[in-house]
């Protein structure tokens, strides 16, 4: 089984790190300009939370459901019960390094199927595209937790 690991550091608490994560538009935030994305259901992050969407690959859609499952406050695993890969189990943790600074860790494990339906999942994933889309989500996190931590600073009385 296929494995795909990213690694990257945040110049913020772990609560921060977390809180960002926890917003219910996460998904949306997550996903590159250039992907199209159209939410059906998300629910807001919790033990059996559905995230049900569906990503436009150029003019294919692409129908995803997933689970969130052991949702914690230090991070949670998406399985995905319906989509393109045979299977698929993405696990966010978030890590503190020190006060300031919190790694997050995201581990994939994933599978193909086999023939045509896999060989379709091969193209629409191969590893140099998920290192893409996680090297924008490490931009995106660092600056959606940036700017939330400075909302935060402005609103202190």
């Amino acid at each position: 089984m296929p494995i795909f690991e990213s690694r990257f550091q945040v110049a913020a608490p772990i609560e921060a790190v977390s809180a960002f994560h926890f917003q219910t538009g996460i998904l949306q935030a997550l996903t590159p300009p250039l992907m199209i994305m159209q939410v059906h259901r998300f629910d807001p992050l919790a033990e059996g939370s559905i995230g049900d969407f569906t990503i436009w690959m150029g003019p294919v859609p692409v129908r995803w459901k997933a689970v969130h499952e052991n949702v914690t406050a230090t991070g949670f695993f998406d399985i995905q019960v319906a989509g393109p890969m045979k299977s698929w189990r993405h696990c966010h943790r978030f890590v503190q390094v020190s006060e300031n600074i919190t790694e997050v860790h995201d581990r994939i494990e994933y599978e193909h199927d086999r023939g045509l339906r896999g060989l379709w999942s091969r193209l629409l994933f191969p590893t140099p595209a998920l290192r893409m889309l996680f090297l924008y989500r490490a931009w995106a996190t660092k600056r959606g937790v940036r700017r939330i931590q400075l909302q935060n600073t402005h609103s202190r009385p």
